[in-house]
């Protein structure tokens, strides 16, 4: 298998399952309707765990421009291959998207409420503020990949480390995706929101494409930021782009503190 079809695959497992679970929680007249936040933090987490048990050997199974960029800013992976392994990525979002579509097909027509069907494909935040959407999604992602770092320091059992990393996705999930609904992944949540656009499911509303830059901008400045601080960490090694994405991380920081601010006052 090339490492092309190995993103692709791995992408679209870990988002026919990650979306799935969240499928089987919010559409009408499902067995799993109303399990609950916790059932969709650990469907996400195992999703994640079977897609890197499925392709690990072969692509490293990053299922995540977040990631790729991530580690080849710290000089772990090759530039050269970055266009190809997001692109798989991207493709396998959206097939993952459109299966989950086919399996779910007369809950669509069952769900009136739209935000419910779109939510199925992408994230949404509980509280739409910009700048805060965009932090949440920032520090949910440098969770992630300096999280990725620190287990690949560590030595497991053989072949326990995806499992690993299926629980810190749960972790994230729990812990810090109440926001936004932790997309933390590019691909995981553009490619299922091009899939509801282009697919002719029941009753469904706009795809928000106002929102949807958040969840691909958050986890690509998380994820790259976090790769850069796990180097600063661990090998006392700092870059002009570290600093960069410092002041401008910090920057959008004042932004969302003081809006938050504002709005405050006003109420």
């Amino acid at each position: 298998m090339s490492q092309f079809l190995a993103e692709f695959i791995g992408t679209a497992i870990l988002v026919l399952l990650g979306d799935g679970v969240v499928g089987g929680v919010t559409l009408k007249g499902t067995k799993s309707e109303n399990s609950g936040w916790i059932v969709v933090a650990v469907g996400w987490g195992l999703a994640v765990t079977l897609g890197i048990y499925g392709v690990g050997q072969i692509s490293g199974a990053h299922l995540n421009p977040a990631v790729t960029l991530a580690f080849a800013a710290q000089g772990a992976f090759p530039w050269a291959k970055v266009p190809m392994y997001i692109l798989a990525q991207m493709l396998g979002g959206i097939m993952g998207g459109m299966v989950v579509w086919l399996h779910y097909l007369p809950h669509w027509r069952e769900t009136e409420s739209q935000a419910a069907k779109l939510g199925v494909f992408c994230t949404a935040p509980a509280i739409r503020s910009k700048w805060s959407n965009l932090i949440g999604e920032v520090i949910g992602t440098f969770v992630l990949v300096t999280g990725l770092l620190f287990i690949g320091a560590n030595k497991f059992t053989e072949g326990l480390n995806p499992l690993i990393v299926g629980l810190l996705i749960v972790a994230i999930g729990v812990s810090l995706g109440g926001t936004t609904g932790y997309a933390i992944n590019p691909a995981r949540d553009l490619g299922p929101r091009i899939a509801h656009f282009i697919l002719p499911v029941a009753g469904k509303g706009k795809s928000d494409w106002r929102y949807s830059w958040i969840p691909v901008v958050g986890p690509i400045l998380g994820g790259v930021y976090g790769a850069l601080v796990y180097d600063l960490i661990t090998k006392q090694e700092s870059t002009t782009l570290f600093w960069f994405l410092s002041g401008f991380l910090t920057g959008i920081v004042i932004l969302a503190v003081a809006g938050q601010l504002a709005f405050d006052k006003e109420k």
